[in-house]
C-alpha cells in the first residue's frame, strides 16, 4: 500500500510547476489522470534532451506513475468531460495563466459546486491575486523577483541562473505540500479549497533572513561566488589533482577537528578564528589557508581522511559520479525503469522515504492518450457510442 492509494488527482498542468506537483503525488500512490491537448500533447513531451533513437528523456520521469487522457478543454464538450470527471476526483492541479479556468467556466466556486471536497491546486508565476496575477511567469522570471538570481554568481558579472528549473520544482513541492495539509483539513470539514502556489513565493520562502536583515541591519546580500558571506569555511577548495573539494566547517567545534586534520591545531585559537564572527571577519585568510592545505593533496584522500575526523566533506558530483558512487547505488537514489521503448532508463527515486507506506516508481510517462478510454468506461461510465463520438468531434 502507498499513502495515497485512495486519493484520485486530474492534472491540467503543463510543462514543469504543475506537473511536478503531480509527480510528488503520483509517486506515492494517488490516481493521477494527466489531461493532454490532443495531437501534440504536453509541450513537455517534445522538451529536453534525446537519445540516439530520438526519443525524449524529460518526460519519462516528469510523468512516471501517471495516466494520460487527451481532452480539448478549450471546447464545450471538452469542459463538460472534466466536470463529469471532476464528481469522481480529490484533487485537480493546474497551472494555466490565472484567468484561463475561469473563462473556461471551470473556476473553483463552479467545480466545488459540482464537488464540494474538491482540493483546486493552482501553480502560477505570480500567484491568483495581486496586481502581477495576470502576468504569464517563468521560473526565470520568478527567480530574479523571489531574490535568488540576485545573490546567485560573482560579484563582478551579471547574476546566474542555477542550472535547473528551481523556482518551477519549489512551486511544485509547495504545490503538493500545500495538497496534504488541504486533504488532512477536509478530514475534520468535509470541505476541499484552494492552494494557491506561486513560483516567486516559492523561492522568496527559501531566501532566509534575506529581508530581514535588509530592513533591520541595512544589510544587503551580494553575490560572493562559491561562498556566504560571513560563513566560514565554507566553500570549494582546489586539490593537487585539479579537482575541487566541498568542505563545511564553519561551526567551532568541527573547525577544530578540521584543523587536527590539517595538521594546524593551532589554528583553532588564533584569535583571527577562535570563533563564528571572527571566522566570518577573517574568512579570505582562512579560506587561503586551507588552499594551501588542500592542494598538497588528491580530493579522494582529503574526502576519506575528512569523514574520518567528522568534517563535512565531498566532491563536486556528475551525473557519471552518481552512477558510479557505492552509497547512491546502497540506497538505490537512482532506479532504473523500462521506458516507452523497452530501453532501460536511469532516474531518480521516490523522495523523501518513507518506512512503512514508501512511494514507488510503477512506470514511465505514458504515451499519448494511453489512458482515455479507460478513464471515460470506467470513471464516467461513458457508452462505446458516446466516446465514438467524442474522439470523431477531435474532442479526445
Amino acid at each position: 500500500m502507498q499513502p495515497l492509494d485512495d486519493i484520485r488527482v486530474i492534472e491540467l498542468g503543463q510543462l514543469i510547476a504543475g506537473p511536478y506537483c503531480g509527480q510528488i503525488l503520483a509517486d506515492f500512490g494517488a490516481e493521477l489522470i494527466k489531461i493532454e491537448p490532443p495531437v501534440k500533447g504536453d509541450a513537455m513531451r517534445q522538451w529536453g534532451q534525446r537519445d540516439a533513437d530520438g526519443n525524449t528523456l524529460w518526460w519519462p520521469i516528469i510523468a512516471r506513475n501517471k495516466h494520460s487522457m487527451t481532452l480539448d478543454l478549450r471546447t464545450a464538450d471538452g469542459q463538460s468531460v472534466l466536470r463529469d470527471m471532476v464528481a469522481h476526483a480529490d484533487v485537480l492541479v493546474e497551472n494555466f495563466r490565472p484567468g484561463t479556468m475561469e473563462r473556461w467556466g471551470l473556476d473553483y466556486d463552479s467545480l466545488a459546486a459540482i464537488n464540494p471536497r474538491l482540493i483546486m491546486v493552482r501553480v502560477t508565476g505570480f500567484g491568483q491575486s495581486g496586481p502581477y496575477a495576470s502576468r504569464a511567469g517563468y521560473a526565470s522570471v520568478c527567480e530574479a523577483m523571489g531574490g535568488l538570481r540576485y545573490v546567485s554568481g560573482y560579484p563582478d558579472r551579471p547574476p546566474v541562473r542555477v542550472g535547473v528549473s528551481l523556482g518551477d520544482t519549489l512551486a511544485g513541492i509547495n504545490a503538493a505540500m500545500g495538497t496534504m495539509m488541504a486533504l488532512h483539513e477536509r478530514h475534520r470539514s468535509g470541505r476541499g479549497q484552494v492552494v494557491d502556489s506561486a513560483i516567486f513565493e516559492s523561492v522568496f520562502g527559501v531566501m532566509e533572513s534575506l529581508v530581514s536583515e535588509y530592513a533591520r541591519a541595512d544589510y544587503t546580500r551580494e553575490r560572493a561566488g562559491s561562498f556566504l558571506p560571513g560563513i566560514a569555511p565554507s566553500n570549494a577548495y582546489p586539490c593537487g589533482d585539479g579537482r575541487d573539494i566541498i568542505i563545511g566547517a564553519n561551526q567551532d567545534s568541527v573547525f577544530a577537528r578540521l584543523c587536527q586534520a590539517m595538521g594546524q591545531p593551532e589554528l583553532a585559537s588564533d584569535p583571527r578564528f577562535i570563533d563564528h564572527q571572527a571566522r566570518g571577519e577573517h574568512q579570505h585568510a582562512l579560506d587561503a589557508l586551507i588552499s594551501d592545505w588542500t592542494l598538497r593533496h588528491d580530493a579522494d584522500q582529503l574526502v576519506e581522511q575528512l569523514a574520518d575526523q567528522g568534517v563535512p566533506a565531498g566532491l563536486v558530483y556528475r551525473a557519471a559520479e552518481m552512477l558510479e558512487d557505492p552509497h547512491f547505488r546502497a540506497r538505490e537514489t537512482i532506479i532504473e525503469r523500462q521506458d516507452a521503448s523497452g530501453q532501460p532508463l536511469p532516474m531518480q527515486n521516490v523522495f523523501p522515504r518513507l518506512s512503512r507506506t514508501p512511494g514507488v516508481v510503477k512506470h514511465c510517462g505514458p504515451s499519448l492518450g494511453e489512458h482515455t478510454q479507460r478513464v471515460l468506461e470506467e470513471w464516467l461510465e461513458y457508452s462505446p457510442q458516446r466516446i465514438d463520438a467524442l474522439r470523431q468531434q477531435g474532442v479526445i
